[in-house]
């Protein structure tokens, strides 16, 4: 007779009760960093068009989807500008304009919703006319890295006194945490984080956003800051060079094509790790879903768990409204 098995992992899955009880991963909504887009003008919601269900806001109409989030229990937002070409210039001057767009709108969002948790995003790319997220050498070409240091410091002081909570430096420049920290610090803002994009990667996935924010760079590519998709060991030394410039949280960008990364920074690391779950991550999962290749919902649910799973302590995503509503429902 054929020995049966003694060891039975089935039985932690028989009924949805047990199944629920042993549940190693958990997500909510308070996991959740909602990204918004913002646009000049009044009473507009603009859907952009390779992103189905996101949108495009004046600053009056970003409001009420604050409100509608923070029904939902999401509580940390995101927003991020799409500046007029007009006030766009080699370096950024309009970043610090505390009456434009975006530091006029996030200080409204604080004011009405105190509560929440605002963390403003650092790269010159919405505000520079060479579409780079440093500054641009006019003769050759160079994205130069310590003059870039100098543009992105005045611009977190800006966001701090707009009322950000968390400064989230996106640049990939060298040095720009320790920078970004003693500016605040020497300007009576201790108490700003810092949520350095540690890891983010040259991706072909963030194609959606540029389109959505129209800062694709002018001339070349971004690969000599951001990272090369093939490299993880670079990861873990932007990592130690971020936690020794006094970051108080990393990011991995992208999440759903680099959960190893999470995993490996998780695993080196004692501070709060989050993940961005890009634009193209979310319209693959989108486009599938409207062509009845997948089930949606399913997906998503599916897609974030992962990310989750990977480490990830929070989850920057576009999916933060609709997850928000199946966690709701149970």
């Amino acid at each position: 007779m054929p020995i049966l098995p003694t060891h039975r992992p089935r039985r932690n899955r028989k009924s949805q009760v047990i199944r629920d009880m042993v549940q190693e991963t958990r997500l909510t909504a308070h996991d959740f960093i909602y990204p918004l887009f913002l646009i000049e003008g009044q009473n507009q919601s603009l859907e952009v068009k390779s992103m189905p269900g996101v949108f495009r806001y004046t600053a009056d109409r970003v409001i009420d989807e604050v409100g509608k989030a923070v029904e939902l229990g999401i509580k940390s937002f995101a927003p991020f500008p799409s500046i007029n070409d007009s006030l766009k210039d080699r370096l950024a001057r309009e970043s610090t304009n505390l009456n434009g767009l975006y530091l006029k709108a996030v200080a409204d969002i604080k004011r009405q919703f105190p509560e929440v948790v605002i963390m403003t995003d650092v790269a010159m790319d919405p505000y520079s006319s060479d579409g780079h997220d440093g500054v641009v050498d006019v003769d050759s070409g160079e994205i130069l890295n310590d003059a870039s240091l100098e543009v992105l410091g005045q611009m977190a002081l800006a966001q701090a006194r707009a009322g950000a909570d968390i400064i989230g430096p996106s640049d990939m420049m060298d040095g720009r945490v320790a920078w970004i920290r003693d500016v605040l610090d020497s300007n009576g803002f201790a108490n700003v984080s810092i949520m350095s994009y540690t890891a983010k990667y040259a991706s072909a996935f963030y194609g959606p956003f540029r389109d959505a924010l129209d800062s694709a760079p002018k001339k070349g590519d971004k690969k000599s800051y951001q990272m090369n998709p093939a490299n993880r060991r670079e990861a873990l030394r932007e990592l130690a060079l971020d936690e020794a410039e006094g970051a108080d949280m990393v990011m991995i960008k992208p999440a759903l094509s680099y959960l190893d990364i999470i995993r490996e920074v998780k695993d080196h690391t004692n501070l709060p790790v989050t993940a961005y779950n890009v634009s193209g991550e979310y319209a693959l999962v989108k486009a599938a879903a409207l062509n009845g290749w997948v089930d949606g919902e399913k997906t998503m649910m599916e897609v974030l768990m992962s990310i989750k799973r990977a480490g990830a302590d929070a989850i920057l995503t576009y999916f933060a409204k609709d997850a928000a509503e199946v966690l709701r429902r149970g």
